[in-house]
């Protein structure tokens, strides 16, 4: 099928890749002249792994513009995979959403076409987009596009890190529509991965036991209103966990060992139970906003959600509050922060609590000290706190007074801290994740305190 994805950022670029992998002739769609010419050139504009691979393998079918004239007229679906950042009031900013929608209503092509929501939008965007298309349509052509237009809403369940993995192995697709025929096309668009009848590509393969996709269809509403509730559940399970956390230093309990007893209750499952520095990035803290929008525009409260914003942003202050009860005071000490990145396999900085943890410690009188193994040139141009960047484990370490742990990267896993140990003026360590070998680093003479565990070691000055 010929298929247009306006778009370019991390759900838009796997959404284009993947379609192109299974078979698909894809177009897609940036106003970014930069980032078009980029992607045609085969470089990424982000990190994700494997999405370099995978651009090569499917250039054949597969190529970007910025101009919709290029893209819309030829395709059977269109995807509007922008982005649709917070307001100040939490409620997402439909602007660029509306410019896809008005372009592609000037530029619709004579056959029946699928305009799917792929961006995270509010409840009731369907029809706003379907308004927007028709109303363009008018005002180009004259008359209403009637045969030829559906809209859709196809929401995105992807992990950044794992974007591609989740396209090509999904636990669902969701399609939501009140025209039958934009879900048997969407059906026949998404046949290769329900069937997992394609083959699987070299640096992905498919997963064991990893049988036909469920395909949920039901109303535009309700396909959206999904969306956000996936997201703000596993929100509310990571806070959860969080906040058990705190009883656990308290009661003297391992909150590892809690997890992973409530984990095994196969209503609940063990995944999203990892206590720490609390959830970042593009999604949790934008939906969970703009499902509290939401229930304020119909006059309900979400007390739940909003709880589980609550504790998930003060987690940082706790991250703080351990570093003083070590350290005694912050004025004038230099924090190492290990991982920028709002998680692991990413570059992506937005909402990353390892940035609201450095703006916290800057406040405290801190020098804070950063590594990444990924996204130091992206903080580089994008942060405007005043971090210090180390590029080697020695950089980071040398003089410093304590290493928290942001981001658990597994290359910190792998690092030699015994010797690096020889380094800092304090062999302090504040695992934010609960991803570090504890034991080993007391082993090696380090004061490890975790998030609800027992610490470890007993903190004393490093001669150097």
């Amino acid at each position: 099928m010929k298929v247009a994805v306006i778009g370019a950022g991390y759900v838009g670029l796997t959404t284009a890749l993947s379609l192109a992998y299974v078979g698909h002739e894809v177009v897609g769609v940036d106003l970014d002249t930069d980032r078009v010419a980029r992607l045609n050139r085969g470089e990424l504009p982000f990190y994700e792994p494997h999405a370099k691979e995978m651009l090569a393998l499917v250039r054949e079918r597969l190529h970007f513009t910025a101009r919709y004239e290029e893209a819309i007229p030829q395709a059977e679906v269109i995807f509007i995979a922008v982005g649709t950042p917070s307001l100040p009031d939490g409620t997402p900013d439909l602007s660029q959403v509306r410019s896809a929608a008005q372009a592609i209503g000037r530029h619709l092509g004579e056959g029946f076409t699928v305009v799917v929501n792929k961006s995270t939008v509010p409840v009731g965007s369907g029809n706003y987009v379907e308004a927007l298309v028709r109303r363009a349509f008018r005002e180009a052509h004259g008359g209403e596009p009637d045969g030829r237009l559906a809209v859709a809403s196809n929401p995105e369940f992807l992990r950044e890190g794992q974007a591609l993995h989740d396209s090509l192995y999904p636990d669902r697709v969701v399609v939501g529509a009140e025209d039958r025929r934009a879900i048997e096309v969407l059906r026949e668009l998404y046949e290769p991965i329900l069937e997992q009848s394609f083959a699987p590509p070299p640096f992905l393969p498919r997963p064991e036991r990893m049988g036909a996709v469920p395909f949920l269809t039901t109303d535009l509403v309700s396909a959206e209103l999904i969306k956000y509730g996936a997201n703000a559940f596993l929100a509310l399970k990571i806070s959860f966990i969080n906040e058990l956390a705190r009883l656990a230093e308290k009661v003297g309990a391992d909150i590892r060992e809690v997890a992973r007893g409530v984990g095994l209750d196969h209503r609940i499952g063990p995944r999203f139970l990892q206590a720490g520095l609390g959830w970042g990035g593009s999604c949790f803290p934008k939906d969970t906003a703009a499902l509290l929008a939401m229930g304020r525009e119909y006059g309900l409260s979400l007390p739940i959600t909003e709880a589980a914003r609550e504790v998930n942003f003060s987690q940082r202050n706790l991250i703080v509050d351990k570093l003083l009860a070590e350290l005694k005071t912050l004025k004038g000490k230099t924090i190492i922060l290990l991982g920028l990145a709002f998680k692991p396999h990413t570059d992506d900085l937005r909402e990353s609590p390892a940035l609201a943890l450095a703006e916290l410690l800057l406040e405290r009188g801190a020098f804070v000290r950063a590594h990444d193994p990924v996204a130091l040139p992206r903080a580089r141009q994008e942060v405007t706190l005043p971090l210090e960047y180390a590029e080697t484990p020695e950089e980071a370490f040398q003089g410093a007074d304590a290493v928290v742990l942001a981001t658990d990267w597994p290359e910190y896993r792998t690092w030699h801290w015994e010797r690096l140990r020889g380094l800092l003026r304090t062999p302090l360590v504040v695992d934010g994740r609960n991803f570090l070998d504890g034991k080993a680093l007391s082993a090696v003479g380090y004061r490890y305190v975790g998030v609800g565990i027992p610490a470890l070691g007993i903190l004393s000055k490093v001669e150097v």
